[in-house]
This record gives structure tokens, sequence and C-alpha cells, in this order.
């Protein structure tokens, strides 16, 4: 909010809630309830087994407790979204629809180029320019973005150009330097993280494992979770 401010732009934050839909987060709002629930399907909190039911879901949610559709936010001005993979997969007729309608619409992440709508891919050779972890990748590039465009309309040619020379001059290759477990290693580290977090995914504890600076192949560590925990 801040940087999309000093870019002169008067921007509504909303978020995309796998429990209640499109909302926005505003300071005086009203709670909302306490709920677990997300669109990645190996997830424990997981809403949905497939793509197509996520899409059935977010539909269902946004005819129930959202509050806006992303057409609506586009027909009111610029629309700068940041979307993950699994998350713009589900809401891809939303996305669609804002494409056909015209209007600024600038997507950072996302799953796949979108008609209509300007899509920068994430790219981890930014994370050391942009700061933070590849989780919020996808945010930080959104505000390096407003900081290059300038005083440009939010996907003016001007500000694609400003973006394509800076993002090519300062991506690097990323490069992992992990240590390599043994088995009985990698074996010891499922159970006591299954321990702290009971019922933690799969795909989350092998990314725990990676982020904490070690190796392992996702077929072994699915190979070494199965024989650990049994299937799940």
């Amino acid at each position: 909010m801040t940087t999309a401010s000093a870019a002169g732009y008067q921007a509504e934050l909303w978020v995309a809630s796998a429990g209640l839909g499109l909302q926005q987060v505003e300071p005086e709002a009203h709670k909302a309830p306490v709920y677990a629930a997300t669109f990645s399907t190996r997830h424990a909190d997981a809403v949905a087994t497939s793509k197509d039911e996520n899409a059935r879901w977010w539909g269902h949610l946004q005819a129930g407790t959202g509050r806006a559709t992303l057409q609506e936010l586009g027909r009111r001005g610029p629309v700068l979204m940041v979307l993950s993979e699994v998350y713009a997969s589900a809401m891809e007729d939303e996305l669609l629809a804002l494409g056909e309608q015209g209007g600024e619409a600038l997507l950072i992440g996302g799953v796949r180029e979108i008609p209509g709508v300007h899509r920068v891919r994430s790219d981890a050779g930014l994370s050391h320019a942009v700061g933070g972890t590849l989780t919020s990748l996808n945010a930080r590039m959104a505000a390096a973005w407003l900081e290059h465009a300038g005083d440009h309309a939010l996907t003016s040619p001007e500000a694609q150009k400003a973006w394509a020379a800076w993002s090519a001059a300062t991506t690097k290759p990323v490069q992992y330097n992990r240590e390599p477990m043994s088995d009985d290693d990698v074996i010891a580290f499922i159970r006591r993280n299954t321990a702290k977090v009971p019922g933690i995914s799969r795909t989350r504890l092998l990314r725990a494992l990676r982020n904490s600076g070690r190796a392992c192949e996702q077929s072994r560590f699915a190979s070494l979770y199965k024989r650990t925990m049994g299937e799940r």
C-alpha cells in the first residue's frame, strides 16, 4: 500500500481467500471468522483435490461471501494482482473475464498468460534484489514494478520497458548449495516435524527441509515419507 501510494495511486487492498472469497482489507472492517482453508491440494487444509474443484469452490465462495469480483474492481480502475499458481488457477474464470472487458490489469505470478492481462512471471533470480523469502517474492516483485514504472500508467509501454530493462540486468541464476542427507536423517526430520505440526503435508515438509539448507530429491523424499508415515 505504501509503495502504491508513493507511485501516485489511491489504492485499495483486497485479499483472495480460499475461505471467504475476495475480501477488502480495511482498517475499520469487521473481523473475519477463524478458518483454515487453502487451494494447495496437497495441504492438510485443502478445500478440494483438483484444479476443477478449486475453481468450483471459488465460484461458490464468490456467490456467497465474496464482496467483489475482479471484473468489478477492473471497472473502477487499474488492477494489480499478486497470485500464486494454485490461486490463479482457481480464479481463472474471473481472470479471463477481467481480460475480456479491457482496462489496465497486471498479474504478478499466476499460472499462464491471460488475454488482456499483462503477466509478469515469478523470477526467483530477482529475490536477491527485492529481498525476503520466495514465499513473498511475487508481492515484492509487484512493489518493484510500481517503483520502476515511475509516473507512467500501470501497464504502459514505458512501464513495461522499464521493468524489462531492470529485470534483465538484475536477475541472477538461482544456485542451491544444500547439504545432502542420509535416509536416516530424512526419516528423523519427518518424524520430528510431523510431531511438531500434526497434519503438515508432505509438500510443506519437503519445502521446510530445503529451506533449512538441506537436500533431498522429491521422489526419494516421497518414498521415505511413505515408509515413515504410511499412505496419506
